[in-house]
């Protein structure tokens, strides 16, 4: 907690320009200069719409309220693509400033105060930035960041990892990087973790445990549970199955797909949706009757899809269980709030439904633009929008602007709020999902209205989260933005996931990271799409 002062943290607001600044200094700035800057379609789009609200008699209380005016003038429109993309790049300059100077080669940042948080020891935060650096074109930070995998990383180390953590983020971090550079260092670094990452799959089941000691090649399962997660075990597959492709050793596809089939033909579903634990002794669902797209489950449904697509659209068991699962939520997760009839997804405990949604599951407005994208049914796609205007609102209902981790929408008659949030609930983490699924939308439809969402949501990041030292902080609670409460860490999913698909959004290049070459991992690394030959 920090003291009243709160001098170690400041609120700071990005500016119209681009820069961050006073927000009375952006007043003085020169109108004209900015009316220059504007190209001639933006000019006559701006008097054209002016002059229809004098016709309508609006203008007036326009000039009166500036949110109104906000709100007829998307700020977006008002910068070049190019400010855009440089409000991102500026925004991971300073979040890296802040883990290069009191962070540098740990697991994270803990911005407010100076210092860093470890996991396993693995420089987390640098290795999941790798390729956004590439992609932002951060020659100089991409340079240091290298030479110090080259020098320092190594993974001869006595410590226990996550497999799922430790696959999504540096595995994938690592392949997703060699893809974009031909550098062959990442590789090497990739073979080395994910062979040491295999005695994981040596269970009686074939389901593997959650925990590897990378230096002594033992496995184990948590120390309260022989269960493991189900997106756990089902959400490495991309990782692993391209690990095999680059090194044409088949051991690592075949041990991720055995999961797959065990997971396809076990009991325990409901109209396609899985439980969300799963027992390594037997291989077989526990906790059974509880249904959700959030935590322990979420990515189980996203690989389906994309292990389909890396795959080249051949494995139809993948996705017969994908389209299977959407008809699930459907039929059971879906349902509308009040007042404002938002669509949303609850979750199932032994046939009660609860109107309870992660923060996590926002994911699914993109997933389901991405397999319509590829040729799956069009009503993916209404869903899609549907369930992105219920993301966004997520934030624009909340006084700070950012979504809370976990909402509950009202259901009943009369309800004057459709989002209510518990208080145990109300901390951001940085998460990346909402302005993943914005990029699907912008990319597949163009329409500029998700940009600018995001371009809100990016803007509230660094008016309530940025450390002035450097780095973002997560915070505490979404509902106060007089006292956000930070909580002194910056995920390595910030720069990772949630700057990089900020900057691929407000991009107007849709070959930059082409969608039809290349898929994302649930990390936001981008791996290949095989050849069809393949």
């Amino acid at each position: 907690m920090l003291p009243p002062s709160r001098r170690d943290f400041v609120s700071l607001t990005l500016s119209e320009s681009g820069s961050y600044t006073d927000s009375k200094q952006w007043h003085r700035q020169s109108c004209w200069r900015k009316w220059k800057q504007l190209s001639r379609l933006q000019r006559s789009l701006i008097l054209f719409t002016l002059m229809l609200l004098l016709v309508c008699g609006i203008l007036p209380n326009c000039l009166v309220e500036k949110k109104k005016m906000r709100q007829l003038f998307p700020v977006f429109l008002f910068l070049s693509a190019e400010s855009r993309l440089e409000a991102v790049r500026e925004a991971f300059r300073h979040a890296w400033k802040g883990y290069k100077n009191f962070a540098w080669g740990h697991d994270e940042l803990k911005p407010i105060s100076k210092s860093h948080g470890e996991w396993f020891g693995l420089g987390l935060t640098l290795i999941d930035a790798l390729d956004t650096m590439w992609i932002l074109g951060l020659k100089e930070e991409f340079a240091e960041a290298r030479e110090w995998v080259a020098r320092a990383l190594s993974f001869d180390k006595n410590v226990d990892v996550n497999l799922f953590e430790s696959t999504i983020r540096i595995l994938g971090g690592l392949l997703s990087t060699y893809h974009l550079t031909g550098d062959s260092l990442f590789l090497e670094k990739a073979k080395d973790i994910g062979s040491r990452l295999m005695p994981a799959f040596n269970t009686a089941s074939k389901i593997p445990y959650s925990d590897v000691n990378i230096g002594k090649g033992t496995a184990h399962p948590p120390q309260w549970t022989s269960d493991s997660t189900v997106a756990e075990v089902t959400s490495i597959q991309l990782e692993f199955r391209e690990l095999s492709r680059l090194t044409g050793d088949p051991k690592y596809k075949l041990a991720v797909m055995e999961v797959m089939k065990q997971v396809h033909k076990l009991d325990g579903k409901q109209d396609g949706l899985v439980p969300m634990f799963i027992n390594t002794n037997n291989g077989l669902f526990t906790h059974q009757g509880i249904y959700t797209l959030g935590a322990r489950a979420d990515s189980y449904y996203e690989y389906l899809l994309k292990q389909w697509i890396q795959g080249g659209k051949a494995e139809n068991e993948l996705l017969d269980d994908y389209l299977l699962a959407v008809e699930g939520v459907k039929k059971n997760l879906l349902k509308k709030s009040t007042p404002s009839g938002l669509t949303f997804v609850g979750e199932l405990s032994h046939g009660y439904f609860s109107p309870k949604m992660d923060h996590l599951v926002c994911f699914l407005p993109g997933t389901l633009a991405l397999g319509a994208h590829f040729g799956l049914p069009a009503d993916h796609m209404e869903l899609a929008k549907q369930l992105m205007e219920t993301c966004y609102q997520m934030y624009a209902q909340m006084e700070t602007g950012l979504s809370p981790e976990i909402a509950h929408f009202n259901m009943h008659e009369g309800s004057t709020q459709d989002v209510e949030v518990k208080i145990a609930d109300r901390h951001n983490l940085l998460r990346p999902e909402t302005v993943e699924s914005l990029f699907y939308m912008y990319r597949f439809t163009k329409d500029k209205k998700y940009q600018q969402w995001g371009w809100e949501i990016l803007q509230n990041f660094n008016k309530y989260t940025r450390v002035p030292t450097g780095g973002y902080t997560s915070i505490n609670n979404v509902r106060d933005p007089a006292n956000p409460n930070p909580r002194d860490k910056m995920e390595s999913f910030f720069l990772g996931e949630t700057l990089k698909y900020f900057y691929l959004l407000f991009s107007n290049d849709p070959n930059h990271i082409s969608l039809d070459k290349y898929i994302f991992n649930t990390e936001a690394h981008p791996l290949p799409i095989w050849p069809q030959s393949e």
